[in-house]
């Protein structure tokens, strides 16, 4: 398996897209700081094959793969396979609870010479090429039948996990051995003495069943099938005889059926002819016809003549004059009854406002002159006053001072007001003047009463008026209107003759709803009776039509019940006539039916004599007992086969059981696993072997004795000595030599053609010194100048990565991690 491109996004630090091209990548570094995500490069390759990574600890660690915040993560892989190439994607997302689950997992073959950097172009996944696996159940057996290598196998061989690979070479021989059991996959042994063991029962099991039903077959032998062979033969030649008396008894049963079935026929015709009879109350069904046309007939006169009665009233009403008018007349003639009374009561109302109304004017004139006169005594006053004070100013101007309150004339408070001269006109004048005044005030508060009161009988006076207006106005009316009217007592014996002929017309509309119901009913009970009349000559024609055949005599279509009478005294005689005929038909019957038996019998004898009973149907009973006799036979025949078959069958089981019982005692041995550890074992130090000279310049060999690792120094005299007293550099040069044969000899004990084109160490290079760095750096040079597999490292020290041709700097930020290549 070589990686050719790597695309990822949303998967651990890798949130945002990324891509890693390892075209042309025969020696790569993938370096960077520490938890930069170098080590996750190699995480989304396993991921992308396996749906899970060595620093998860399985598929429960399923929700590492996403990024921190991210509900998706996305990986694809391009990569390379013993000359085909693949593409693997994976897809988890995060649902609403908080759960990861793989939303989607693929592989598919490429098309042959597909360009990789069309997937930069956006294509669909239809365009990249066979579908091989499209659920993530189907991925683990399509990915094993690509790579060839299952999950813990690639990270042994291809993916070299961080610090895994030195153990072996410094572990214990016991611990060695545990580890060489689980990357050689040597458990698969204790599977194989498992699914033995269980073979061996199930083989067990079916011996015991093919037993048992070999002993459900004991009875097919040689005798019974004899017998039934025997039984076939007296079968055969019964079903002859059988044959032979068929015709006979044939013809004995068709002779039986057809006198029984004359017979038949002719107590079928007497029960008809005996089943003639007139429906009871026939004869009352014609007169109940009659009866009911002449009450329809009668009611239907009885409407006519109320109708004529109501249609004359009618007319007498219309003639008797316009009802209306007349009540109208006598309205009015109330009217003008009522208004003559009312009148002489206006008019007086009128004269009495009349008379009020003048004296409140003559009232109210005489206030207006008392008024008057009070004003000019006031106008006097005032002129008296103003004559004063123009004699006197000071005494004028006094009488306007108030104590406390300023002078008009200087401004200046008054203290104290002097008092009046005793000869001084003002003081005379001035109440003279407010007499004066007093009396106006009462003389116009007098008017302004006076002129209230005679608006008051001016209206009453006017509505008193009005009224009078009217009442003579509508008096004149209704004289007009009664000018050339009739008397009230003529009118109102218009009135209640209306009243009378008005009761008659309802009383006889009454009897005629009445009449016209008692009409309805009787042509209800006319067409009932008549139709009682058509059900009894139905059912005397459908008693007739049955008798067609026997030649019924015509009937009388004017008499229902002498129609009856004819056809029953017609059946009656009919059926005397057939009665004698009866008894000649049954002795026939007897007859055919006792030759019938004897021929039966005979047959009955041949089935007792073959030792069957004797069937009612001979024919098809021969038939069936020697088709059961001929399977019986088949039968016994081919349970004999089968119990031939059975017995191979055991010997097959048997067998069986024997190989696997064997197989799972031999696996069960305590030495084989160790016997065949020690075997693999040899071949793993032989091949390591081989891979250290080369890494150490002819150096160095491995070796093994008693499960603990030994090499030998050809630089000292082919020296033996313990793997731990290597160096840094040595030891590394020794693990990787273990891993590249551990490698090989995985991809050798695979189930699969393994492709071990790329091999990746994720390795702790930072604690080693200089001169080890240096070797270690010469040992994968020369491991890369092999040609025969990509190698990467996974580093942070710059001394080794500047010694790699291509390198992928792994590079972090605070929200994603981004991968640079460099180098050629």
């Amino acid at each position: 398996m070589r990686p050719m491109r790597l695309d990822m996004a949303g998967f651990t630090v890798f949130r945002d897209e990324t891509t890693v091209d390892f075209t042309d990548a025969d020696f790569f570094a993938l370096v960077g700081p520490t938890g930069s995500g170098k080590s996750t490069v190699l995480d989304a390759i396993c991921f992308a094959l396996y749906g899970t990574v060595p620093r998860w600890g399985g598929a429960r660690g399923l929700s590492n793969a996403l990024a921190p915040s991210a509900t998706e993560a996305r990986v694809r892989l391009v990569f390379e396979s013993a000359g085909d190439r693949y593409v693997a994607t994976r897809v988890v997302r995060r649902d609403s609870r908080g759960n990861v689950k793989t939303a989607n997992a693929g592989l598919q073959l490429m098309p042959a010479g597909f360009d990789v950097t069309k997937l930069d172009t956006g294509l669909s996944p239809d365009d990249l090429g066979e579908v091989v696996a499209g659920t993530p159940a189907e991925m683990d057996a399509a990915v094993l039948a690509a790579v060839g290598l299952p999950y813990e196998q690639f990270t042994s061989c291809v993916v070299l996990p961080q610090g895994q690979f030195a153990d072996f070479l410094h572990a214990k021989p016991a611990t060695r051995q545990q580890i060489l059991v689980n990357l050689l996959g040597l458990g698969v042994y204790e599977e194989v003495q498992k699914r033995a063991t269980a073979r061996a029962a199930q083989a067990e099991a079916k011996l015991e069943a093919v037993d048992q039903v070999l002993a459900g077959l004991a009875d097919a032998d040689d005798a019974a099938l004899a017998e039934a062979a025997g039984q076939v033969d007296r079968l055969r030649g019964l079903a002859a005889a059988v044959t032979a008396a068929e015709p006979e008894l044939e013809a004995a049963r068709t002779a039986a059926r057809e006198a029984a079935g004359a017979l038949e026929a002719l107590d079928a015709d007497l029960a008809v002819l005996a089943g003639v009879r007139a429906p009871a109350g026939v004869a009352e069904v014609a007169r109940a016809v009659a009866e009911a046309r002449e009450a329809a007939d009668e009611a239907a006169a009885t409407v006519v003549s109320a109708e004529e009665r109501e249609e004359k009233l009618r007319g007498e009403l219309a003639s008797a004059g316009d009802e209306s008018a007349a009540r109208l007349l006598l309205r009015a003639y109330s009217d003008r009854e009522r208004l003559a009374a009312e009148a002489g009561t206006v008019r007086a109302a009128a004269d009495t406002a009349q008379t009020e109304h003048g004296v409140a004017v003559a009232a109210l004139a005489q206030a207006r002159a008392a008024a008057e006169a009070a004003e000019t005594e006031l106008a006097a006053a005032f002129q008296v006053h103003e004559e004063a004070r123009a004699a006197d100013q000071a005494v004028a101007l006094r009488t306007h001072l108030t104590a406390g309150e300023p002078c008009p004339v200087c401004e200046q408070p008054v203290a104290r007001v002097p008092a009046m001269p005793a000869d001084s006109k003002v003081a005379a004048a001035v109440a003279a003047g407010r007499t004066a005044r007093a009396a106006v005030e009462a003389a116009n508060a007098v008017v302004r009463e006076r002129d209230a009161a005679a608006r008051d009988l001016e209206r009453v006076l006017v509505r008193a008026r009005t009224r009078q207006e009217q009442v003579d106005a509508r008096l004149a009316e209704l004289d007009a209107q009664l000018a050339d009217a009739a008397a009230p007592e003529a009118l109102r014996r218009d009135l209640d003759e209306h009243d009378r002929l008005r009761r008659v017309l309802e009383e006889s509309a009454a009897a005629v709803r009445a009449g016209r119901e008692a009409a309805r009913r009787a042509r209800s009970a006319r067409d009932a009776a008549q139709e009682r009349l058509r059900a009894t000559w139905r059912g005397f024609d459908a008693t007739r039509d049955t008798l067609a055949r026997f030649g019924p005599p015509a009937a009388d279509r004017e008499d229902v019940a002498a129609a009856w009478a004819t056809l029953v005294g017609w059946a009656e005689a009919e059926a005397g006539r057939r009665h004698a005929d009866r008894v000649r038909r049954a002795a026939a019957v007897a007859e055919a039916e006792a030759a019938a038996t004897a021929v039966r019998e005979r047959v009955a004898a041949l089935f007792t004599g073959a030792g069957l009973p004797a069937p009612d149907d001979p024919v098809r009973a021969v038939a069936v007992a020697g088709e059961r006799a001929e399977a019986e036979l088949r039968h016994l025949e081919q349970r004999r086969e089968q119990a031939a078959g059975l017995r191979g069958q055991r010997a097959e089981h048997e067998r069986a059981a024997q190989v696997a019982r064997a197989l799972a005692g031999h696996l069960r041995a305590n030495n084989f696993e160790r016997w065949l550890l020690a075997e693999a074992l040899d071949l793993l130090v032989d091949g390591a072997s081989r891979i250290l000279r080369e890494l150490s310049g002819e150096q160095y060999d491995l070796v093994h004795d008693k499960g603990e690792f030994f090499v030998v120094d050809h630089h000292d005299a082919g020296l033996r000595r313990g793997v731990r007293t290597l160096s840094g550099g040595e030891t590394f040069q020794a693990s990787l030599a273990l891993a590249l044969a551990l490698s090989e000899q995985l991809a050798g004990l695979s189930t699969t053609a393994a492709s071990l084109e790329s091999i990746v160490l994720d390795e702790g290079f930072g604690t080693l010194d200089v001169a080890t760095l240096d070797t270690v750096a010469a040992t994968l040079e020369n491991l890369a100048a092999r040609g025969d597999r990509m190698v990467g490292v996974v580093t942070h020290v710059p001394a080794l990565a500047e010694r790699i041709p291509v390198r992928f700097e792994v590079h972090k930020d605070a929200r994603s991690a981004r991968v640079e290549r460099t180098g050629r």
